[in-house]
């Protein structure tokens, strides 16, 4: 049995099902839209940082608007846009 060592501060335990645990949540009659990353283990403020630095290029108009923060010790909420499948493709790519 082989395993992948990560790099990274922070895992992202896929549910019972197998999918990353990213959720959408749309509030205030659709004018605010969440999307949390839940169960996250390790240093949270670090994947924080990364997704604010790689998910999108810098200084552009969604980076500028990408709002990160931490919940409960075991979650991410991001603010600013419509963003899940840009999150699940960015985790699909760092190997989780």
């Amino acid at each position: 049995m082989s395993f992948i060592t990560r790099a990274t501060p922070y895992f992202v335990r896929r549910n019972s099902r197998g999918s990353l645990p990213v959720y959408t949540d749309v509030r205030n009659g659709g004018t605010k839209y969440l999307v949390t990353i839940r169960n996250v283990q390790g240093q949270l403020n670090s994947l924080a940082n990364d997704l604010k630095q790689s998910l999108f290029s810098h200084n552009s108009t969604e980076a500028n608007r990408l709002k990160v923060q931490v919940i409960a010790q075991r979650h991410l909420v991001i603010t600013g846009g419509r963003w899940k499948n840009d999150v699940i493709s960015w985790l699909a790519s760092k190997g989780f």
